[in-house]
């Protein structure tokens, strides 16, 4: 974690609470225990660790489980709208594949806890113009072609439509008997859940299997850094996490395809990369 990440949590907390609450008493209340919870942890954790624990606060002073769930709905609903369009562009395009994982790290844009708002159209025309930062393009292809299993760490609400359209695209050239899709076992910030996965109509795809990873309470799943996220990695095929704070939680995990929009300097130096740019990273670096 760095520094800066310190006044991004206070950020995000300001604005959960903001989308459900006018109410300046209670901004400040949860505004000066966050402050309270940030001073009595150390600061070793992963941002993401970091991340379940203020807004454990937030859900614990407001009362509400998902102060997002209007947001994440209206995202799904926005993605949704455009899904026949987006489906012509990919099956229309010189190489589907290849449109439908831009088209997959376009929608990482829709992420409230990084930005406090977003264009998804005006992402789609950038992105799809755009020279990849990091583009692992045809080792992904190579390895799609002897998968059996495949391991989807999905990201955002809305988001996760255009992980949709990208597994349909992977499954017109290669089936699985095993395809594992991760959410979080419950509400964080504009992550998808379980909730938004079937409403976006992900459980109609083969042979799904859904998976839930930890939101910092008990009883959601696994830790993302567990041994249980371990052997889920170990033994698949082909894994593809999406976002900022999966690359965070995964990163010192091998042979991962990290799919991502790049939202803030700490991750863009992490992976060498500018603000804004766009990364699709194979994680190789040891046996």
């Amino acid at each position: 974690m760095n520094f800066d990440c310190i006044p991004c949590f206070q950020r995000q907390a300001l604005q959960a609470v903001r989308f459900i609450h006018g109410n300046e008493y209670l901004q400040e209340r949860v505004l000066r225990e966050v402050i309270k919870k940030l001073l009595e942890l150390t600061w070793d954790f992963k941002p993401i660790e970091m991340a379940y624990e203020v807004h454990k606060v937030v859900r614990k002073i407001t009362q509400v489980t998902d102060p997002y769930g209007e947001v994440k709905k209206a995202s799904n609903d926005l993605v949704l709208d455009r899904y026949s369009k987006l489906t012509s562009m990919v099956n229309e395009s010189e190489d589907p594949l290849r449109t439908a994982v831009t088209l997959a790290i376009a929608g990482n844009i829709i992420d409230f806890g990084a930005l406090s708002e977003f264009d998804l159209d005006k992402t789609i025309r950038n992105v799809s113009k755009k020279t990849f930062a990091i583009d692992d393009y045809r080792k992904f292809k190579e390895k799609l072609k002897d998968a059996d299993t495949l391991l989807f760490f999905a990201d955002n609400a809305g988001e996760i439509c255009l992980d949709k359209l990208l597994i349909e695209s992977m499954l017109k050239i290669k089936s699985f008997k095993r395809l594992n899709f991760v959410v979080k076992g419950g509400p964080i910030i504009n992550d998808a859940t379980l909730e938004d996965a079937l409403y976006v109509g992900l459980d109609k795809l083969p042979n799904i299997n859904f998976l839930t990873i930890s939101n910092g309470e008990v009883d959601t799943g696994p830790k993302i850094r567990s041994q249980d996220v371990a052997g889920w990695v170990k033994t698949c095929d082909l894994v593809i996490s999406k976002g900022q704070a999966n690359y965070e939680g995964l990163s010192e995990f091998n042979e991962i395809f990290f799919a991502l929009v790049v939202k803030c300097f700490v991750v863009a130096s992490d992976l060498s990369v500018n603000l804004k740019d766009i990364v699709f990273k194979y994680n190789l670096y040891r046996n």
